[in-house]
């Protein structure tokens, strides 16, 4: 499945739980406002760390597995911005106050993480076995470019989330928060708090993007360990992301069209690559990054003076 030994994935996935563990300690206990200033610096340093870990992967593992990683880094963290969205829509709906978002953030991405492991193995072993999984999931993104162009991210419902229906039947939830806390004692029983059903909403609605983004990065690389990497510090930096972007999410306005592109370029890349042959790293990867960049960049010119984040 990988021609990364097994003692890469070890160290990586423990790596990766180190951080969450400083990241919980330092500032996932308790109550915590993040501000925007804080936010960016948590951000570059999420984005440091994985260059930095795409320069290992280039060193060692060579230009092109290390042209995929950052090709893959750069679609997932794109993606990843549609996540934000969704995140500020699942505060507004279950009221959360600020002051907790940063926790149930951080507990939400790791149940994100364990979920898109498990897409990732199972979408590695899918691909490995079945030659044919190449074209669905190289049509499945062309369709998925098309609908996003076309898709308004506002329809997301978090009240009709069905896991979380299926939750508050089981589960007895209070009605009010009770601080930080996700479940309360109260006469003897043991119940969940809007905290807890925030956690539920966002690990599975993270689900839903990561039936679009893995397939994605399994049209740039077939390394296994590769997808896993880029997905996971993409997804470590979503929580600093959305304190940055949260509140100038509208001015982002021809994302969606550079993302759309993106998608319909991998998923045509996908089943090029089958018929005709490998379409080269050094032609993905910098296309991929000017599309992003120009959207970012043509956004942010066209709605020039509607505000900042605060």
């Amino acid at each position: 499945m990988s021609e990364f030994p097994l003692w890469a994935w070890v160290g990586f996935t423990a790596f990766i739980v180190l951080l969450l563990v400083l990241d919980l300690l330092i500032l996932g206990r308790g109550s915590r406002e993040i501000t925007f200033r804080l936010a960016t610096v948590l951000s570059l340093f999420w984005i440091g760390v994985a260059t930095l870990f795409g320069l290992v992967v280039l060193f060692f593992a060579g230009p092109e597995r290390g042209g995929e990683y950052f090709a893959g880094y750069i679609v997932e963290k794109s993606l990843s911005v549609d996540n934000v969205f969704v995140f500020a829509l699942i505060f507004s709906y279950f009221a959360v106050p600020a002051r907790y978002q940063y926790r149930v953030l951080l507990w939400g991405i790791i149940g994100a993480l364990i979920l898109r492991g498990v897409f990732i193995l199972v979408g590695a072993g899918l691909l490995e076995r079945y030659d044919w999984m190449v074209y669905v999931f190289g049509v499945f993104l062309i369709y998925t470019g098309i609908r996003m162009a076309l898709h308004d991210n506002s329809e997301v419902d978090p009240g009709k989330n069905p896991v979380l229906r299926l939750v508050r039947r089981f589960v007895p939830m209070t009605s009010e928060f009770h601080k930080e806390n996700f479940f309360v004692r109260h006469k003897g029983k043991l119940l969940a708090t809007p905290l807890f059903a925030v956690i539920i909403v966002i690990g599975t609605t993270d689900v839903v993007f990561a039936v679009d983004s893995i397939p994605a990065i399994f049209a740039i690389t077939t390394s296994a360990f590769i997808v896993w990497s880029a997905n996971a510090f993409a997804v470590l930096g979503l929580r600093p992301l959305y304190f940055m972007l949260a509140g100038m999410m509208e001015r982002f306005v021809y994302l969606s069209v550079g993302l759309s592109v993106i998608l319909i370029f991998v998923g045509a890349k996908f089943i090029w690559g089958d018929l005709f042959g490998k379409v080269p790293i050094w032609v993905s990867l910098p296309f991929i990054a000017t599309v992003v960049l120009v959207s970012i960049l043509a956004s942010l010119w066209k709605t020039r003076g509607q505000g900042t984040a605060s």
